[in-house]
C-alpha cells in the first residue's frame, strides 16, 4: 500500500488526505498512518492548510485542508 501511495503521489503532486483515501478505497486515519511512517523516512511532505475557505471558523473537515507531496529528491523506492 506505501508503493501505492509513492505512485499517487508522483503521479498527482500535492493532494489532500481525502484524496488519497478515496483513490485507496481506505478510511483517512489508516492512510494518515501509512502516510506517517513516510513523513519519518523524509519520503513525503505534509502542509497543512489553516484557512482554506477564509473563514477563522475551523470546521474545515482535516482530511481535506492536510495534504500531501512526495519530498523532492527522496529516494524513488518507498
Amino acid at each position: 500500500m506505501l508503493s501505492e501511495i509513492k505512485h499517487y503521489l508522483q503521479q498527482h503532486g500535492r493532494v489532500s488526505l481525502a484524496d488519497i483515501a478515496l483513490h485507496l478505497d481506505t478510511p483517512p486515519e489508516a492512510v494518515r498512518g501509512m502516510l506517517e511512517t513516510l513523513l519519518r523516512k523524509g519520503r513525503v511532505r505534509r502542509y497543512l492548510l489553516n484557512s482554506v475557505c477564509g473563514s477563522s471558523c475551523c470546521k474545515c473537515d482535516a482530511a481535506t485542508t492536510e495534504q500531501y507531496e512526495w519530498a523532492p529528491g527522496a529516494a524513488p523506492d518507498a
